[in-house]
């Protein structure tokens, strides 16, 4: 074949034939098909009037698998179609974490539940049966919370739903074999209602709530027995202590003139609700209920809840009052309570907005630097000093912007700038230390603004606890990466060969431990962080409702 001819294609030769043709009849048939070709176009193209570019995009463009045109509006990997706007098909989109993102958060929490395994192997091997693991002596811990030489497995029980929700179910299985083995709450000791009822009975529903296994149940009910004396009391405002065996009741003799304290009267109304609703004894019930009658008609002309209150005459021992220590989870329960009652109850709604309208006239400062925080009041003075149990205040203002229907913009707003105010102040306290530790207390000095005033560290979750609000709330990735600064230092500081430890110093590059795991932990500081890398519909907030010890109720239906 010379230079110029070319060989057709072969569907077009015949068969058992030659046939070459030369350049010039080659393209008299190329351009016979291209007005062909131009002819069929035309007849179907619409009429000039409705004529557009998407119209020729349409034409033209290529379909693939004729289902998705080429589109520069076409979605990246990453992204998910939100909404399509009426009478636009061009969709807006919002970011989903592409695969990096997944792959990121996959590996921290696998981090984190190694970090839940080697804080509960070594519970397991040095202290199992005990209540709190002494990392660094490899031995156990006893604090007179849970009574004088107790054996009550604190550190299980707080720890079981923490366990259900990373999977570890054998783990879960050995702990509950313990617990039916061991476990007696009837102790010749005094203990501390409030601290027994967050832990024991809130660990108790919590995983109960999980499995829905009525072993669970009838525990914590055993357990609200057990406590039953203290509320034996004129007002109902419960004593702080109790022995089970002797039924003997008393309050702390360091409370001022041995009151009852504000936060421990406040914080059985959500333990004992779920009780009366999952047994149908409504006995639980009356004893909050009759606590919330006697503080309605004795509030303050200025609207705050003072933090000690005498048990037999009602009245109030002293004015002090704040949202940390002594009267945190007193204001956490007004509104979580009437979460967990899927909103129904108005009194305790206007009750919880009452108080938190109160607390920010009287107990809410704005610093020289511009970081919002709760002082201390007493007696009309505000010191200005926030205590770390306080830094739980960023998670439920963000909750109460979030979930309150009533509140107007403007409110809904002014707690949502409050709600993240406030984490950012405790996040400072946490990276203005030698450790990116949180101090116990910090104070607010010209030029020294969320430094450590009370420099301990001893595992507490509040801080965690309020990145794991704002990150739902929000999901602004900075509260992510602040939690992962937080579990960068855990490891530095507070890890040891046996477990984890506080320590007695945040602002010391090399602080000494206090040797105590304590039982919250497990419960609290490391479930946090495990839920603010995982999805929101595990223990979403439509379903669950947590206790001030991390552990999740069902909301009522």
């Amino acid at each position: 074949m010379s230079s110029k001819d070319y060989l057709l294609p072969l569907y077009f030769i015949p068969k058992k034939s030659k046939f070459v043709i030369n350049e010039k009849k080659f393209l008299i048939f190329l351009l016979v098909g291209f007005l062909v070709t131009s002819v069929i176009i035309f007849i179907n193209l619409p009429s000039t009037n409705s004529l557009s570019k998407q119209d020729l995009s349409n034409l033209f463009l290529p379909k693939f698998n004729n289902s998705y045109k080429i589109n520069r509006n076409r979605p990246i990997q990453h992204e998910i179609v939100k909404e399509v706007d009426p009478g636009n098909d061009v969709p807006k989109y919002i970011a989903e974490p592409d695969q990096e993102s997944k792959d990121k958060n996959f590996l921290r929490r696998e981090k984190i539940k190694n970090m839940t395994l080697h804080a509960w192997n070594s519970y397991k091997k040095y202290a199992w049966g005990k209540n709190e693991l002494k990392p660094l002596s490899r031995t156990y811990h006893q604090t007179g919370i849970f009574g004088s030489g107790s054996e009550l497995g604190a550190t299980i029980v707080d720890s079981l739903d923490t366990l259900h929700i990373m999977g570890f179910h054998d783990e879960v299985k050995l702990g509950t074999e313990w617990i039916k083995q061991n476990f007696n709450i009837n102790i010749n000791s005094q203990i501390s209602a409030f601290e027994v009822n967050i832990r024991f009975i809130g660990g108790f529903l919590a995983i109960y709530a999980l499995t829905e296994d009525k072993f669970y149940l009838d525990k914590a009910v055993e357990v609200a027995d057990a406590l039953m004396p203290v509320f034996n009391t004129p007002t109902g405002i419960p004593y702080a202590l109790v022995n089970p065996i002797s039924k003997a009741v008393h309050n702390y003799n360091w409370a001022a003139g041995s009151c009852s304290i504000l936060s421990e009267l406040g914080t059985f109304s959500l333990e004992f609700q779920y009780l009366s609703d999952l047994t149908g004894n409504k006995i639980y019930q009356e004893k909050i209920d009759k606590i919330y009658d006697h503080l309605r008609k004795n509030k303050n002309s200025n609207g705050l809840y003072y933090n000690y209150i005498n048990p037999n005459n009602g009245r109030y021992c002293g004015s002090q009052a704040s949202i940390g220590g002594l009267a945190d989870s007193f204001y956490e329960y007004l509104l979580k309570l009437w979460l967990y009652k899927n909103k129904s109850d108005k009194e305790l709604l206007e009750m919880y907005l009452d108080s938190i309208d109160a607390l920010k006239s009287h107990v809410y400062l704005k610093s020289s630097g511009n970081l919002g925080y709760f002082g201390e009041y007493s007696g009309n003075f505000v010191n200005k000093k926030m205590g770390h149990l306080a830094c739980f205040a960023g998670g439920l203002f963000g909750l109460t912007a979030i979930k309150v229907d009533e509140l107007n913009e403007e409110k809904r707003n002014m707690y949502k700038e409050m709600a993240i105010d406030i984490t950012n102040t405790c996040h400072e306290s946490y990276i203005r230390s030698a450790t990116h530790l949180g101090p116990e207390a910090f104070g607010f000095e010209p030029n020294r603004e969320a430094m450590a005033l009370d420099k301990y560290y001893i595992l507490r979750p509040e801080v965690i606890e309020s990145y794991f609000y704002l990150w739902r709330i929000t999901k602004d990735e900075k509260y992510r990466d602040w939690a992962w600064d937080a579990v960068e230092a855990l490891e530095k500081y507070c890890k040891t060969e046996n477990g984890y430890s506080g320590i007695k110093d945040v602002n010391s590059p090399n602080p000494q431990k206090d040797d105590v795991q304590q039982s919250f932990f497990i419960a609290e500081t490391l479930k946090y962080l495990y839920l603010i890398f995982s999805e929101d519909d595990l223990i979403p907030f439509d379903k669950f409702v947590f206790n001030t010890e991390a552990h999740p109720f069902r909301i009522k239906a």
